[in-house]
């Protein structure tokens, strides 16, 4: 029996530029992004030091949960038209609602599917990642 088919080494379009999917997000969101990063490993830490490994895990859960919510946040709003003041408001509400909605989606599916975790760290490092996203408005853009 012969296999008919065929693999490419090739590498994808647009795979040699790392950040394509990156380049619409400002400075702001990328320098928020290190300190969420940051928060959540610190977090971490004290997890894995007050509930072992649980407890890291349910940090680490509970930063990436905002993580990927203030960038799917990030990418809506810079692919929204801001032609106008409301056009601005109305890309700004989108976003909020990506953010909010993707996050409570995320949330539930950690705290449904995983047994052990433990809600006190998972809801802190979610809450102190999330403020930390508010913060990009106060970064300098140049």
């Amino acid at each position: 029996m012969q296999c008919n088919v065929r693999y490419n080494f090739q590498a994808l379009p647009g795979a040699g530029n790392r950040n394509r999917w990156l380049r619409h997000l400002s400075k702001p969101v990328g320098v928020v992004l290190v300190w969420q990063i940051a928060a959540t490993a610190a977090l971490a830490a004290g997890g894995a030091v007050l509930a072992g490994g649980d407890g890291a895990l349910s940090a680490v859960a509970g930063g990436l949960i905002s993580i990927i919510a203030g960038l799917a946040a990030a990418l809506v709003a810079s692919r929204s038209s801001a032609g106008s003041a409301g056009g601005l408001l109305l890309g700004a509400l989108r976003a909020e609602a990506v953010k909010i909605g993707l996050a409570a989606i995320l949330l539930w599916l950690v705290l449904a599917n995983y047994p052990n975790a433990h809600a006190g760290m998972l809801v802190v490092t979610f809450a102190v990642t999330i403020v930390i996203f508010a913060m990009a408005f106060f970064v300098r853009d140049y």
